[in-house]
């Protein structure tokens, strides 16, 4: 997808930027009237990328993601799957684009379950691609409970405490120095998974997209995640109109991410795209122009930096 599969008018509208460019300005296809140049994705590292081969439609497959990545200067990628451990598949595809860095990760959702053991063998995947676990996602018992009902849920807690599986879990992910991902979990699941995780010794944390609903974390609660040493995603595809579950409009959800982030502080906050959906921009359009944004909205050149590059880089261990 992305300029090449959807019109910029389409790609403009997506992200709440007006109709496009302006015919007057053909040197920059990106330019137009109100709308500031996408920035430079030199350095960057993406940590949310969806992409094929995956059970559900995409909009790119990994290797013509991570070749587009390569050409735009970007540093890394993380593929993302909600079903299938994503390690291997990131060794091939660096394999193929040395480069670029490619990693993986596995999400606990019910194709495997709260299982340490899939985490081990991720983690020891050739390559050692491996970095990240997702607590449940998409299987979650949060989204189960406030957004639809789904009989294949997988809790992470139970009357206040953590599932002793859980444990395991967070013991697995200290023991090979990975990067432990929230998921889509309750604010306060979060909370407690970040401050058990501390306790036995992960040093690598991630809080997924906490502001939007459903997970809705508020910027308090943000605040003393950021205390407990995590980071705080924000992603674009958050952001846009084809977001059925954040329901106001993008300008809406563009002021609060900037709210946010400013309460937060970018020393602590990770910018992410979260694209490869069939409907939405590519990863590297929907990231330039919305880090643009950014700058327009005030953030320091410093503070990009932080936001896409050394943060994300950090949590990766590059």
């Amino acid at each position: 997808m992305g300029t090449s599969g959807r019109s910029l008018a389409a790609v403009w509208l997506l992200l709440g930027l007006g109709a496009g460019p302006a015919a007057s300005q053909p040197d920059c296809a990106w330019c137009g009237p109100g709308v500031v140049p996408p920035a430079s994705l030199e350095g960057v590292v993406d940590l949310h990328v969806h992409s094929a081969p995956d059970s559900g439609p995409r909009s790119i497959d990994a290797l013509q993601l991570a070749r587009i990545a390569r050409d735009r200067g970007m540093r890394g990628l993380l593929l993302k799957n909600h079903y299938a451990p994503t390690a291997g598949l990131a060794f091939l595809v660096e394999r193929a684009v040395p480069e670029l860095r490619v990693f993986g990760g596995i999400a606990l959702n019910a194709s495997s379950g709260i299982n340490p053991v899939a985490v081990d063998h991720m983690a020891r995947t050739t390559g050692g691609h491996g970095r990240v676990v997702w607590m449940p996602t998409f299987d979650s018992e949060h989204y189960h409970r406030v957004l639809a009902p789904n009989p294949r849920h997988v809790p992470v807690s139970r009357d206040g405490a953590l599932l002793p599986e859980v444990l395991d879990v967070l013991d697995m992910i200290a023991r090979h120095g990975l990067v432990l991902a929230t998921g889509h979990s309750s604010p306060g699941e979060s909370l407690m998974l970040l401050e058990e995780a501390r306790r036995r010794g992960v040093t690598r944390m991630l809080v997924t997209h906490p502001l939007p609903p459903p997970v809705a974390m508020g910027v308090d609660q943000q605040r003393k995640a950021a205390e407990l040493g995590a980071m705080l995603e924000y992603p674009v595809g958050a952001t846009l109109d084809t977001n059925p579950t954040w329901d106001i409009p993008e300008a809406e959800k563009f002021d609060a991410y900037v709210r946010a982030i400013r309460g937060v502080g970018p020393e602590s906050v990770v910018v992410t795209s979260d694209l490869g959906q069939s409907m939405n921009p590519l990863h590297t359009d929907g990231l330039a122009v919305f880090v643009g944004r950014l700058a327009k909205a005030g953030f320091s050149e410093a503070d990009l930096d932080l936001m896409v590059r050394r943060n994300p880089a950090w949590l990766l261990g590059l």
